[in-house]
């Protein structure tokens, strides 16, 4: 079962937690959770494991629960039972090869959802970012949320809702425009905002 958007006794100690432990740390949230039921939210920038914590704590202090895709060979006790109490949704690659429509069924399914993912791909610089989180925000009919995770102003949380329209460049343009005065911990492993031409669909 997903873990959604909803009060929990577990997740309301964990909203208390991350609150002090911001507090604590000097970090502080901005922007206004969305209204939206299900959404993809973007983690930008990924330079650090750190951006894992420092995200949930900053989203579950603003009441916000997070989901996010894992191999389902990772759902093993003990880590599994960890895994999914931080939002993890298992997958099986053998089996869905088509993520976006898999997606698409995830956001079907439940009344609430924000799946989280990082268009990096991974903590080094990349050339371009993927498409996936694009696609499935277009195919499921939800909107892109743009996170927020600054290590220079030690600041976290909402930007703006993009409505993706289906001309990806035009709205990866917004994208980096939004994007262009936030660092990551390591602001020399930011990887670029932009597609690869091969990877659009036409």
């Amino acid at each position: 079962m997903i873990k959604e958007n909803r009060p929990s006794f577990l997740f309301k100690i964990a909203r208390i937690f991350s609150k002090v432990i911001l507090k604590i740390t000097g970090w502080k949230t901005v922007g206004k959770v969305p209204e939206e039921k299900k959404y993809v939210l973007v983690g930008y920038p990924h330079t650090s494991n750190w951006d894992t914590l420092i995200g949930l704590m900053i989203y579950a202090s603003m009441g916000v629960r997070l989901n996010w895709l894992a191999k389902q060979s990772l759902f093993k006790w003990p880590l599994g039972w960890i895994l999914k109490l931080t939002g993890a949704i298992p997958v099986n690659r053998q089996q869905s090869q088509n993520f976006i429509q898999y997606s698409k069924d995830l956001f079907d399914r439940y009344e609430r959802l924000v799946l989280t993912l990082s268009p990096e791909g991974t903590r080094k610089k990349t050339e371009y970012w993927r498409t996936g989180f694009y696609y499935m925000a277009l195919n499921a009919g939800v909107p892109i949320a743009l996170g927020i995770l600054d290590y220079s102003k030690k600041i976290g949380g909402f930007g703006p809702l993009i409505w993706p329209s289906g001309d990806i460049e035009k709205d990866i343009a917004k994208i980096r425009e939004f994007y262009k005065d936030f660092k990551g911990k390591y602001p020399e492993k930011m990887g670029e905002i932009r597609i690869n031409p091969e990877k659009i669909k036409k």
